[in-house]
């Protein structure tokens, strides 16, 4: 049985193109797991430390048509099909079929273990798209008189870019471009070869010559490539007469002058060294990257050329962890990590808007039901997944994906609750891993943190706003068994109830009036009165606490040197965002141009996972206890991007999507400033010197702010505004 509500009459997709159909969730999930095993340590695979989940194998899809004459319908599927028209199975799996003028019932079941069942279906009016309604489970009963009758629940079907017929969701893969090394040269018994900056892709090895095993070493630094002991990452080749063996996957390819490897490496050096009579003349790379449109993107210049070069890193950093998902770190893990991501759809918010990237990193994250441990198996990791969602709805305005995503935040958020103790607040269980930064000073996550309730209050903040969201927008089209109205009704006052609460504890449990801070912990009964920056700048930054609050927040613990520093680009953001909420722009430009500048000092190309200034050559290289374990391109490295682009420039959404904007730019030292920030609807320009103020928005409706001045910004025009000298 066909559900209602997944109706088309004929003429309303005439000029529609058709595109392929899955079920929801299922392409990221499959990607993700192709991706995230990828991975490699000296040569070994590595895959993820938490459960991986798979599409499901067999879905059906169907919509119900109505024709005003007799119309011929082509098939492509990935998997093996049947086809029904109004209930009634036809025969093989046809190329083409016909439909009879009139109204019909077109369902059809795809089967596939290697990757998700998908349907591209292309006629006059009927086309694939995301109106047919699919399940994984359509739970058909037979009654004695043999008809069928159906229950099941359904969804609209997900879709992205793919519109060609012969190429489906399973042929997907990153754009390469060719790219040559800056320098080769002989060392020791082989080839060093510099790429000039770190990069991500496929080595190219050109005119093998001879017989023997080719031996590459990669490095993020000259010092790692040359270290064939501990490098992190390696390969290894025989070369046979007539073939070419890659010994880390065991895969055999036909001999040829120029061999390009099959697995993804980064690196800015290669060292290669072979033996008996094998030689190579050189190397080269095929450079994988994301597509984006630069006619989008989001730019930044200013008087300050070392901003300049930190912005612009900044945005290289972005653009070579942002990948078929966005990636912490393109050497070592090359996981998704969901404390990361949230960072980087911010950046890619102020960057390159690629709103596909966040929406596939959300779901494949998510994974599916059953939930049996946190995401990453990180419990702040679980809650930063809820804000993204939220984050993400107020950039963009996209209801149908929150309502797309909800059923897996209720199942995600019940896993939470279940594990809260009987003051209701979040405590970690021996399977969780309680992140918070990695620290240079004894810090322990034991018993109930601080920290973590502060992230857990403004995940069940972000399900009231999404429950009232998904209530006041319903879909125009709810397929059989969708959420109702009254649910999202009886969610949002639910969560609201439980947020409220456990935020009316935070102080009562934490706070220390006379340091003025929130301290770190309760441990069996006890307090922890450690003061660190993470819980309060927090408490700033989620609007947990009230203005006099967050003023001894700033004065007593984040201007505070006594207060111990943090070092890592990860909480820097957040550090340095609270500091920008709180109107210090010219201390953040200095502690910016003091620490992204200090990378690029030590020769950085990407910014890095963590920097200590004092550590001195290749001490910065280290970390996890390994020569090269630090990761020199990290995506939470990239902050400068947001913080430039949402408290200097001042670009802020204040509903959906842009439809309502505020820019309150802030030079903080500079002498000018000028960028562009991309929105759903094009870009918002700003331009700002000591004397005036010129903004241009392709959309919206804006307003300038200065001090408490406001001043109108209509979309398509420009406004300037003159600024006096103080």
């Amino acid at each position: 049985m066909t559900p209602a509500h997944s109706h088309t009459s004929a003429n309303q997709v005439k000029d529609k193109e058709a595109t392929w159909i899955w079920y929801p969730g299922d392409f990221e999930v499959w990607l993700g797991n192709r991706f995230n095993n990828r991975r490699t340590e000296r040569g070994a695979m590595f895959p993820p430390f938490w459960k991986q989940d798979s599409h499901w194998a067999t879905v059906e899809f169907c919509k119900t048509v109505t024709l005003e004459q007799t119309e011929k319908v082509t098939i492509a599927t990935e998997g093996l099909f049947n086809l029904k028209i109004d209930g009634r199975l036809q025969f093989g799996m046809p190329e083409s079929f016909l439909i009879p003028k009139g109204r019909h019932e077109i369902s059809i079941k795809i089967h596939n273990l290697s990757s998700p069942p998908a349907l591209f279906l292309d006629g006059e009016t009927i086309k694939t798209d995301g109106s047919w309604l699919s399940t994984y489970e359509d739970k058909i009963w037979i009654d004695e008189n043999g008809e069928a009758h159906g229950s099941g629940i359904y969804v609209h079907a997900a879709q992205w870019n793919f519109n060609d017929m012969d190429h489906g969701p399973s042929t997907f893969q990153l754009p390469r471009r060719h790219e040559t090394a800056t320098n080769v040269q002989a060392s020791g018994r082989g080839l060093l070869a510099d790429f000039g900056k770190e990069t991500m892709g496929y080595l190219t090895l050109h005119n093998i010559q001879g017989e023997g095993m080719l031996n590459i070493f990669y490095g993020e630094s000259r010092e790692e490539a040359q270290d064939k002991a501990y490098c992190e990452t390696l390969d290894q080749l025989e070369v046979l007469p007539d073939a070419i063996i890659d010994l880390a996957t065991n895969s055999l390819a036909e001999r040829h002058d120029n061999y390009t490897m099959e697995n993804s490496k980064a690196f800015r050096f290669v060292y290669l060294e072979g033996t008996g009579n094998l030689t190579i003349d050189g190397v080269s790379m095929e450079y994988e990257h994301a597509p984006f449109d630069m006619e989008h993107s989001g730019s930044f210049k200013c008087s300050d050329e070392e901003l300049n070069r930190i912005w612009d890193v900044s945005a290289y950093t972005m653009d070579l962890t942002t990948r078929e998902f966005f990636v912490d770190g393109i050497k070592r893990d090359r996981w998704t990590w969901s404390g990361d991501a949230i960072q980087s759809y911010l950046m890619n918010y102020y960057l390159r808007c690629d709103t596909e990237c966040v929406k596939r990193t959300i779901r494949q994250l998510r994974g599916k039901d059953p939930v049996t441990a946190h995401i990453n198996t990180i419990m702040d990791y679980t809650f930063y997944w809820f804000k993204s969602i939220l984050d993400y709805y107020t950039y963009t305005g996209d209801t149908d994906f929150v309502r797309d995503i909800y059923p897996r935040m209720l199942t995600m958020m019940d896993y939470c609750l279940s594990r809260t103790n009987a003051d209701g607040m979040a405590e970690g269980q021996p399977d969780d891993w309680i992140f918070v930064d990695w620290v240079d000073f004894p810090m322990h996550k034991r018993g109930v943190l601080c920290f973590e309730q502060i992230l857990f209050c403004k995940a069940l903040e972000t399900m009231a706003s999404c429950a009232a969201i998904l209530c006041d927008n319903p879909d125009p089209q709810p397929p059989q068994g969708c959420i109702t109205k009254e649910k999202y009704a009886n969610d949002a006052e639910r969560y609201t109830i439980l947020a409220q609460s456990l935020n009316k504890k935070l102080k009562a449990t934490f706070w220390d009036d006379e340091r003025k801070a929130f301290i770190h912990a309760i441990e069996d009964g006890k307090k922890n009165e450690m003061v660190t920056k993470f819980p309060n700048m927090f408490a700033i930054i989620y609007d947990m606490v009230d203005d006099d609050d967050k003023d001894a927040i700033m004065q007593h613990v984040l201007l505070n040197n006594e207060v111990e520093a943090i070092t890592t680009p990860y909480m820097r953001f957040y550090e340095l965002e609270a500091l920008c909420m709180m109107g210090e722009q010219s201390s953040v430009l200095k502690e910016i141009k003091a620490y992204w500048g200090g990378m690029l000092r030590e020769g950085a190309t990407t910014f890095w996972e963590k920097y200590v200034p004092s550590e001195q050559g290749t001490e910065h290289l280290s970390m996890y206890g390994r020569p090269y374990g630090k990761s020199l391109c990290h995506a939470w490295g990239a902050s400068p991007i947001y913080l430039l682009g949402r408290y200097f420039l001042g670009v802020e959404p204040v509903s959906p999507g842009y439809e309502q904007y505020v820019v309150r730019p802030v030079l903080g030292g500079l002498e000018w400033m000028e960028g562009e920030v991309p929105t759903p609807w094009g870009k918002i320009r700003v331009k700002v010197n000591g004397e005036e103020i010129t903004i241009y928005s392709d959309g919206g409706e804006g307003t300038l702010m200065i001090g408490d001045k406001k001043v109108s910004i209509p979309a398509g025009k420009t406004v300037t505004h003159t600024v006096f000298r103080q």
